[in-house]
């Protein structure tokens, strides 16, 4: 028996010793002479240079936040300083990734059911350096094997448990060719993490989980889509990237050429981009600049604020859909409510929504068509300029945005702010925007007591642009459109007048400079004299009503228009004005391919009345600088320019839009039937 308890002996000593000179051995053995191993291991692993350039040391220390048995079995404290992650060979530079020093500690226990638990990972200066090429290669894409193997299918997939990540300030470059972004950005622990709630206020009630505490604040410059880029703002931790259910809070303060874009939320579900929940601030020269940054089309304005929440649904099935929800701001000196949805669906993304403004200034519609100032088309980015002599705006539609997604939108202008010379009332438009095919119909304005209702088409995806549009006025006031001239304020005359043209070209001036179609406008009981055009600011109008009625205010019984337009050259079949002192003929043409006018106005008195003027006038010139006269002699007839009513024939479209509601007699009828009737 003695001998028995003395093997015991013998074998209870020899394990202490073993135990004992395996702890002395972990505790003295040199780890570095692991490193080549280690190196060549994860360099193989990763298809990736991989280095520890400093020292690798384990320390073994009891973890006393465990109980029981466990408390007693030490936990390896590993450290290891200049870990370098190369670069693929196609990449610029050597390093992908290098760190200062990592310092982990690991449970050893966990790791007999194949789980990695690491509660704590301390990373002092990360730098990171991600590329993208244009042909989609990007340095930050593993090969790691196919997950198919026999070796993966007959074993247990090892599970990572990590509990916390902690560094202090780092540096994450991008060089992204695909999205043309070139960042450098610099991230730091805050000294105390900020409580989400006292940035962007308490979540809301059916908010699954709370989100965490910002972390993180950065700060980045660079250039992104060829604008100047930089920002700053905060976000939370790393390990709440990991969890699906926990929402990250995001907030940045970023500038990018002359926007700003200010949000403040959270991102759901980060590893799969899964949804946002932001409060969006945008600010900006122009609402086209966001196009760069976006991609979503927008027409140029006037600089522009809005306030409003943007969510997201990243992975939805027709595409990733946001929605900009119950936003408020202003564009220039109107106001702007609405909703908008941007769905990046396909064939195209698609814009859709309502858009408001109750006081809606007519003069920020302006950029829209590029009739703003010089100075205001450079405050807002755009380099276009309109010449000093042209009057058409020349400033390019950039129809290659408008391929770029498809668009319906409803406007609404409730009250429009106008001067007294362009007495609209209220706006109601529906934008319809497909495959670069710009569509606004039904397009009304309220104007002096009637509507102006407008279909107009302009195809971008030809080259150049193809536009038809019609117009229809009904109904207009002639005492609303000139409300502060009181010989007007009894007059039950109303304007009445079609239009339908076609043309082609990328601007204003290039589609009425080529257009073809034709307008007819009906003008009856009015009243004119030169202190009204004094009030309209019409210099020319004004040198011709006092050549032909002096300071008198002349009664208009009837005023009728047939114009033709031929490749941007309108002449004037018909275009007849009956006042009660004479009847007054205007024949001639205008160019507007070159702004140049060339009209006769030839006016012939009434009966025995006495009227003074014996010579034609005319009306020479540019757009910009009119030249009117008198002739000095009689003029040649012109074709059919005989001021006999007989000379012409009314077109049916004229007699159509005499007393168009059938309410009233005209005396536009009157004359009308008289040229009809000298015609047979």
């Amino acid at each position: 028996m003695a001998r028995i308890g003395g093997f015991f002996i013998w074998i209870l000593t020899g394990l202490v010793l073993l135990v004992a000179a395996l702890a002395l051995f972990l505790v003295l053995f040199d780890w570095n002479l692991l490193k080549p191993t280690i190196n060549e291991r994860v360099s193989e692993a990763l298809d990736r240079p991989f280095a520890i350039e400093g020292d690798l040391s384990v320390a073994w220390r009891r973890e006393p936040e465990t109980d029981g048995g466990r408390a007693w079995l030490p936990w390896p404290h590993i450290a290891a300083e200049q870990m370098i992650l190369g670069n693929p060979e196609w990449a610029e530079g050597d390093t992908f990734v290098s760190l200062q020093q990592v310092k982990l500690r690991l449970a050893l226990l966990p790791l007999l059911s194949k789980t990695v638990h690491i509660p704590r990972i301390d990373v002092q200066g990360p730098v990171v350096n991600a590329q993208r090429l244009a042909d989609g290669r990007d340095n930050w894409t593993f090969d790691l094997g196919s997950e198919d193997d026999a070796s993966a299918e007959e074993s247990a997939p090892w599970k990572l448990d990590i509990g916390t990540i902690g560094f202090d300030q780092g540096q994450i470059m991008v060089d992204d060719a695909i999205s043309k972004l070139q960042l450098d950005m610099q991230v730091e622990p805050l000294g105390e993490p900020i409580a989400f709630d006292e940035i962007v206020g308490k979540p809301e009630e059916s908010a699954t989980a709370a989100p965490q505490e910002y972390v993180f604040a950065w700060r980045a410059e660079g250039r992104y889509q060829g604008q100047t880029v930089q920002g700053e703002g905060k976000v939370g931790g790393l390990l709440a990237l990991q969890d699906a259910a926990l929402p990250f809070p995001l907030e940045a303060d970023v500038r990018a050429g002359s926007t700003r874009i200010r949000l403040a939320g959270t991102l759901t579900d980060p590893q799969n981009l899964g949804a946002l929940d932001l409060n969006l601030r945008l600010s900006g020269t122009s609402l086209g600049n966001l196009y760069p940054l976006t991609g979503v089309t927008l027409p140029d304005s006037p600089p522009y604020s809005t306030d409003g929440r943007l969510s997201a649904q990243l992975q939805a099935a027709e595409g990733a859909t946001y929605r900009y929800q119950d936003f408020n701001g202003s564009i220039g000196d109107s106001d702007i409510h609405g909703d908008l949805t941007y769905v990046a669906g396909e064939p195209r993304p698609k814009l859709s929504g309502s858009l408001v403004s109750n006081q809606l200034l007519f003069s920020d519609l302006a950029p829209l068509i590029g009739a703003d100032s010089n100075a205001e088309k450079e405050a807002r980015g755009s380099s276009a300029r309109q010449p000093a002599d042209k009057v058409l705006p020349v400033e390019e539609f950039r129809t290659e945005r408008w391929r770029a997604m498809d668009a319906d939108v409803h406007v609404r202008g409730r009250h429009i702010v106008h001067s007294e010379q362009l007495p609209i009332t209220d706006l109601d438009a529906q934008v319809l925007l497909e495959d670069g095919r710009l569509h606004l119909a039904p397009l009304k304005f309220g104007m002096a007591g009637g509507e102006l209702q407008a279909d107009i088409r302009l195809n971008g995806g030809t080259t150049p642009l193809q536009g038809q549009a019609k117009l229809n006025a009904r109904g207009f006031k002639l005492k609303e459109l000139a409300p502060s001239f009181a010989p007007m304020q009894t007059s039950l005359g109303e304007l009445n007048g079609d239009a339908d043209l076609s043309g082609h070209g990328n601007s204003v001036a290039a589609l009425l400079g080529s257009a073809d179609g034709s307008v007819q406008l009906v003008i009856n009981d009015g009243t004119v004299s030169r202190s009204l055009m004094e009030i309209a600011g019409l210099n020319v109008g004004n040198y011709l009503i006092t050549k032909m009625f002096g300071d008198e205010d002349v009664q208009i019984n009837c005023a009728v228009a047939d114009l033709a337009l031929d490749d941007g050259l309108m002449t004037t079949p018909i275009f007849i004005i009956d006042t009660e002192n004479a009847l007054i003929r205007v024949d001639g043409e205008v160019n507007f391919a070159s702004e140049e006018l060339d009209l006769d106005i030839s006016p012939d008195s009434k009966g025995m009345r006495i009227f003074s003027l014996r010579s034609p006038l005319y009306v020479r010139g540019s757009f910009s600088d009119p030249n009117p006269g008198v002739h000095a002699g009689p003029l040649a007839l012109r074709g059919t320019g005989m001021l006999a009513l007989g000379a012409v024939t009314p077109a049916a479209a004229l007699l159509a839009l005499i007393a168009p509601s059938g309410e009233q007699t005209s005396q536009c009828q009157e004359l009308l039937e008289e040229m009809r009737n000298d015609q047979r």
